[in-house]
């Protein structure tokens, strides 16, 4: 990832206190120049490195390549948001970059969406050698028979539902991993009518995943907070009833009042 988008290249200038932004790196428009994106980047991979928090959070990283599970061929990001002008996004971003290195999963084989992507930050991502999704999938997308990483720090409920709904048998989901909101935290803050209602999948897969929490650390409690590593062992899969199978009703959320996903065309 060196060459193509300076990822590991050269040094940032000057230290600056996390979440702050210098004014000359903005252009005429205001925003972020790509390449003040890029050094940013650069700035939170030394950061996660010198904190130990990537260090502590490898162990979780590696948990689902610890049985027989292979790993991911691809990874799939959603939500990241705008990581040019928010440090959260910029760390997760830089957390998902490091990600890759570990599970050697080329860049080119990594696919971001985000529909508050700006055009510097398309730019910027497509220099890191990453490619860009041009379609809103909701979330619907197959693994097609590959080991794949989704990574999906804070999204809503919805978009993990239909993830899951995308890949609803066991030969599929023993494939899929998933970095994001802790399943067993939404299954403890939700009313368990709510969830078989709105996020049925979601509910039918607990007794079914496996899950590590990232590591807490003080410096990124609100960038990864209530963020585990979830995977789905093909045994624990096989154990749960036929019936959880048998139901495969596309998730339409008609009656969910706290929808947080962009749908197609809004």
């Amino acid at each position: 990832m060196a060459a193509a988008g300076g990822w590991r290249a050269g040094r940032a200038r000057r230290r600056r206190r996390r979440g702050e932004e210098e004014e000359d790196d903005n252009d005429e428009e205001g925003g972020p120049t790509t390449e003040a994106v890029l050094r940013r980047l650069r700035e939170a991979r030394e950061d996660l490195l010198s904190s130990g928090f990537w260090a502590a959070s490898a162990g979780a990283v590696r948990a689902p390549l610890s049985g027989p599970a292979e790993p991911p061929a691809r990874c799939v990001c959603y939500g990241l948001g705008r990581f040019g002008r928010c440090p959260a996004a910029r760390y997760q971003l830089a957390f998902l970059l490091l990600l890759l290195d570990e599970l050697r999963v080329p860049p080119g084989r990594c696919a971001l969406f985000d529909p508050a992507f700006s055009a510097r930050e398309a730019a910027a991502l497509r220099a890191l050698g990453l490619c860009l999704l041009t379609e809103n999938e909701e979330g619907k997308r197959g693994v097609e028979g590959a080991a794949t990483l989704f990574y999906m720090v804070h999204c809503g409920k919805a978009l993990y539902n239909n993830l899951l709904w995308s890949n609803w048998s066991p030969a599929a989901l023993s494939k899929l991993v998933i970095i994001g909101n802790s399943f067993r935290g939404i299954e403890e803050r939700l009313l368990s009518r709510i969830l078989e209602r709105d996020y049925s999948y979601i509910a039918k897969v607990l007794k079914g995943v496996e899950e590590v929490a990232l590591p807490s650390h003080p410096r990124y409690l609100d960038t990864f907070n209530d963020t585990s590593v979830h995977w789905f062992p093909l045994d624990k899969l096989q154990e749960l009833s036929p019936e959880v199978w048998d139901f495969v009703e596309e998730p339409m959320y008609q009656d969910c009042e706290d929808l947080e996903i962009i749908r197609k065309g809004e």
